[in-house]
């Protein structure tokens, strides 16, 4: 897998991956109060299959996390399939079931 450097750019409202300090895709997003909406996701075909995708949603599945404020609206495919492959991040998702703790 090839190094993807990934990055939060606010001003342009998107999560950005970069291969050898090019721009190799990205995942934009609009903010509302409690929620981040994920509205599309795009990979340079030149960069498909190296893993991009994959790093660009991890990367802002866990940024959202770390911040706490906000949950999940995936409206992109992109997302919304990644996080179905990836149940543990199912607990950012608007309206998905509490986890509770289990003793």
């Amino acid at each position: 897998m090839t190094d993807v450097a990934t990055s939060k750019n606010p001003e342009a409202s998107r999560y950005e991956a970069h291969i050898d300090g090019e721009l190799a895709g990205f995942a934009e997003y609009q903010l509302a109060d409690r929620l981040i909406v994920f509205t599309h996701t795009e990979v340079d075909e030149k960069f498909e299959g190296r893993g991009v995708g994959s790093a660009l949603a991890r990367f802002a599945l866990d940024d959202v996390r770390a911040d706490g404020s906000r949950q999940v609206l995936p409206l992109c495919p992109f997302i919304k399939g990644w996080i179905d492959r990836h149940p543990e991040y199912q607990d950012l998702v608007y309206g998905a079931p509490p986890t509770t703790a289990r003793d």
